[in-house]
């Protein structure tokens, strides 16, 4: 599939002869060290060892640069990048002065995560994600994570939190990083929009409650359906994985359990398709109260 794409997309390069640019070399070989070290990245454990991460797609790295992020690196494929936001792209790259290292398709194919040829590839240091830096508003609406295995899924949470309007999403006891690149790919980058942090259950519940946010958690054997709390309220909508659910720290007293009504076969929602129907039900409760 990426090389179909690579084979459609080599007369379509923007990169044209008489156009500046800020590349610093041409890279041919899979085996150059700067390729294999962006590699690795792909690896979670190599990615916490260098406290970097890779952000692969136009629109992505688009949306880490409006993040004031600044990569350490970044890959091009000129036989790959077509179409305005790519041109837009490398217009930013310029006038930031971020050069860019040109790869051929076969090294970008050792640089790209999954199947998507976009044509660039960036290292960027990863982004702190503590609650210690996180601010909500008086009317926060917070979204809560909890064990999630799939970065995919995590990616999508992220996304439908973006449009919706989401005030924070906090990672709770995650089983995958929140910087996997196929959450970055998976949110269509606007991780890098949202205010983010990762901890523990017990310390994202202490911090809720010390911010006077309820807390409603989407629980399969919950007796009260979904629209039926106030969401006008600070409010944090709290999910579990598919697998496992929510931990014994979201079955407190102070804690709301609802369901989503499932009529089929199945038992439950994606978890980003729940968490989508109770993200825009409290946005559907707020914009009516006004």
């Amino acid at each position: 599939m990426l090389w179909n794409q690579i084979r459609r997309f080599t007369d379509a390069n923007i990169l044209r002869q008489d156009q500046p640019s800020l590349n610093e070399l041409r890279i041919s070989s899979v085996h150059n060290p700067r390729v294999r070290e962006a590699a690795g990245l792909r690896d979670r454990r190599q990615r916490k060892r260098h406290g970097r991460c890779l952000i692969d797609g136009v629109r992505e790295l688009s949306r880490a640069l409006d993040a004031k992020l600044t990569p350490s690196e970044v890959f091009v494929c000129p036989e790959l990048l077509s179409g305005e936001e790519a041109a837009a792209l490398l217009d930013r790259l310029r006038q930031r002065q971020i050069p860019w290292i040109e790869v051929t398709p076969q090294v970008f194919v050792k640089l790209a995560y999954g199947e998507r040829a976009a044509g660039v590839v960036a290292v960027a240091t990863t982004p702190t994600a503590s609650l210690a830096d996180l601010e909500l508003p008086a009317d926060a609406l917070v979204a809560v994570v909890e064990g999630l295995e799939k970065p995919g899924n995590l990616g999508a949470v992220l996304r439908s939190a973006d449009g919706a309007g989401v005030s924070a999403v906090l990672v709770a006891d995650p089983n995958t990083d929140l910087f996997n690149p196929n959450t970055i790919r998976a949110s269509v980058g606007t991780i890098f929009s949202q205010r983010v942090a990762v901890a523990a259950s017990s310390d994202i519940k202490e911090w809720l409650s010390a911010r006077g946010v309820q807390m409603i958690a989407a629980r399969v054997d919950a007796k009260v359906d979904y629209f039926v709390p106030d969401y006008t309220l600070p409010t944090a909508i709290v999910l579990g994985s598919e697998a496992e659910g929510l931990g014994a720290v979201w079955r407190a007293a102070d804690v709301t359990p609802v369901r989503l009504p499932m009529l089929g076969v199945a038992d439950s929602l994606n978890v980003s398709a729940a968490a989508a129907v109770l993200f825009y039900e409290a946005r559907r409760q707020r914009a009516s109260r006004t």
